[in-house]
């Protein structure tokens, strides 16, 4: 059972006490010589701006009053805060290789926020290698091209339980079916096969995601309060919990791995699971790629790919069926370019420039990851005047660069054409990140908007929804992603039979 520290008042207000003595005692700093920086209150600093709220939206409010470059502090610990597409360009071009770090401590051996992973390891050879091994093999035009029966395969399938439950007059939420579906296709294609509903693969996995999403808050406490945790000889309350879902993720792939090694030597095509194995047994490699490394690589893809994907897909569409003139030129669209006797496909995408901008406002709306965490490695200076220390932690409010009213008209409304008139890469502003920037954003863009793309573009074209009354968008942080508070239910009405 996994601790809820939202209800442990006592636990969290000893850990908060036991700071606060760290803090004043060893840690506090004057930061006069920094950068501008809002009033702050003695010891705590800037915490009690975001003790209520979201934080994303506590930083976009703190920025709007004072500034789109600051220097914060929480306790002992300065951050500096980026909420301009201007500060944002600055900042991923200038000093792109000085945050291509993340100081997230690693748990233990972990496979899950461990020493392994890719998200969280150091900016050096590990990362390099990966990042060329997604670009020449793994997710280059060809190998997308060659695994594009497969999202077709996984797109009907995914069309036809919507269809049942429209013959079923059955309502359900579109973000976990997405979910099915997203993960069906990344297993498919990383892994050469998707998980067994007969011998409880698919349950086991599920459960596990959704265990490391219950998690990922208590990372988050544990990454703030690391310190005090450890001298009251608490983190070995965290590590055990988090154990226990790595070991159920070893488990599993260590099953996978078996069957890869098994058919090692048969005529057959090598997905990335094959490619990782071979460059792992390969002893002139050029970077020697561990076991743990492998398996830890595959969480990261189960968890990062399957959530976001999904979550995208129900802001979108949660944002569609609020605005029906706008999902009624979309429909119009693919009705024109796909027509109504067959189910769209991934290489319509370039011909549908309208479901492409809605894609592409919805995530500029809902990213992702609306914070983005960084860490500066070495001192710098900043615009010629802000000193920045070594070690100080980057946050980039995604949310509110891409909700900039200087850059954005009307940055708060749903309008996808903004996508179709407007010159989007301009000089010296970074306006549109929805997957990071720079030399640690996401390696898997392009399959990540074709995922969303023929997701939308199916349900779009085959199904009207049917719900009682406009989607709530109230946001909560629920897993890794940004989430609707108020998950609709929808039921799929048929208006095509393919």
């Amino acid at each position: 059972m996994i601790v809820d520290f939202q209800n442990c008042s006592i636990f969290i207000l000893l850990c908060f006490f036991t700071f606060l003595c760290y803090s004043v005692f060893f840690f506090f700093k004057k930061t006069n010589d920094l950068g501008p920086s809002p009033p702050s209150l003695p010891i705590i600093g800037h915490l009690h701006h975001f003790l209520s709220g979201l934080p994303h939206k506590a930083f976009q409010k703190i920025s709007t009053k004072y500034g789109p470059l600051l220097h914060l502090h929480i306790f002992s610990f300065p951050i500096v805060l980026v909420s301009s597409p201007t500060m944002a360009h600055e900042i991923f071009t200038t000093h792109d290789l000085n945050i291509s770090s993340r100081n997230t401590p690693a748990i233990d051996e972990s496979l899950l926020f461990g020493p392994s992973g890719f998200t969280v390891a150091p900016y050096g050879d590990y990362v390099k290698f990966i990042k060329k091994l997604l670009a020449t093999k793994l997710l280059r035009p060809l190998a997308i091209e060659k695994s594009r029966g497969v999202r077709a395969e996984e797109l009907k399938q995914f069309y036809l339980k919507l269809q049942d439950k429209a013959l079923k007059k059955e309502s359900i939420e579109i973000g976990k079916e997405t979910m099915k579906f997203t993960n069906n296709m990344i297993c498919r294609m990383s892994i050469g096969r998707s998980f067994s509903e007969e011998n409880g693969e698919v349950e086991t996995l599920r459960e596990l995601i959704i265990k490391s999403f219950a998690l990922s808050k208590q990372i988050l406490f544990v990454n703030v309060l690391r310190r005090p945790l450890e001298m009251l000889g608490l983190m070995s309350l965290f590590k055990k919990y988090i154990m226990d879902v790595s070991r159920g993720f070893d488990e599993l792939l260590e099953r996978v791995l078996a069957e890869h090694e098994e058919k090692r030597e048969e005529d057959q095509d090598m997905d990335m699971m094959d490619l990782l194995l071979e460059a792992c047994r390969d002893e002139n490699a050029e970077y020697k790629i561990t076991r743990n490394q492998i398996k830890s690589l595959f969480v990261e893809i189960f968890l990062g790919g399957t959530d976001t994907s999904a979550h995208t897909t129900q802001w979108t569409m949660a944002e569609l069926v609020n605005n029906p003139n706008i999902l009624g030129r979309l429909r119009d669209e693919i009705d024109l370019v796909v027509g109504k006797e067959r189910l769209i496909q991934e290489t319509d995408l370039p011909n549908l420039p309208y479901l492409q901008a809605v894609v592409k406002e919805g995530l500029r709306l809902h990213p992702p990851a609306p914070l983005l965490v960084r860490m500066f490695d070495k001192k710098c200076v900043i615009k010629d005047f802000f000193k920045v220390p070594e070690k100080t932690t980057l946050v980039v409010n995604v949310y509110g660069v891409m909700r900039d009213p200087d850059s954005w008209e009307d940055p708060n409304e749903f309008k996808p054409e903004r996508f179709l008139t407007s010159k989007q890469e301009e000089d010296k502003v970074l306006k549109y990140l929805p997957f990071a920037a720079g030399r640690r954003g996401c390696p898997a863009t392009n399959v990540g908007y074709i995922f969303v793309g023929i997701s939308i573009g199916m349900m779009v074209q085959c199904f009207d929804w049917s719900i009682k009354e406009k989607v709530s968008m109230e946001e909560v942080y629920a897993g890794m992603s940004l989430s609707m508070a108020h998950p609709p239910k929808c039921t799929p009405v048929s208006r095509l039979s393919l």
